[in-house]
């Protein structure tokens, strides 16, 4: 699948305000960008840590996925992304090997990437999201 890095973790949040003094202040990260993505019904904030991004996960609506994840296991870790270089191929890749997708073929996500997610079901439990740069 040729991953380069963790792109970022994502983290579900209730309310972003309420967080960043947490990783701003606390943790001394600033927060860069925050962003509504409308399909996927919440506003994202982002911390940059080495290679790595923090993605803090608000729900704009109740039916929301992030939304339905705090409401079964509270705030916390959501998933973990992968950088590829392209995400269609890596899908194929992954479809090819058994591995249950959610996404069958790449979409729009936050800070202009192409996105997709694997099922934790073929996972380990771990929600899997592959990023690339359009």
């Amino acid at each position: 699948m040729n991953i380069s890095h963790i792109e970022h973790l994502g983290i579900a949040v209730k309310s972003i305000d309420a967080c960043l003094p947490y990783y701003e202040q606390v943790l001394g990260l600033k927060c860069y960008n925050i962003e509504v993505v409308e399909d996927q019904k919440v506003k994202t904030a982002f911390f940059q840590v080495g290679q790595t991004k923090i993605e803090l996960l608000e729900p704009t609506s109740e039916e929301s996925t992030i939304a339905k994840f705090i409401e079964k296991k509270g705030e916390g870790i959501h998933h973990i992304a992968f950088a590829v270089p392209d995400v269609a191929g890596a899908l194929a890749e992954a479809d090819s090997k058994g591995v249950q997708l959610i996404d069958k073929a790449p979409r729009s996500g936050a800070e202009g990437l192409n996105i997709a997610f694997l099922h934790p079901k073929s996972t380990c439990s771990v929600l899997t999201e592959l990023c690339d740069h359009k």
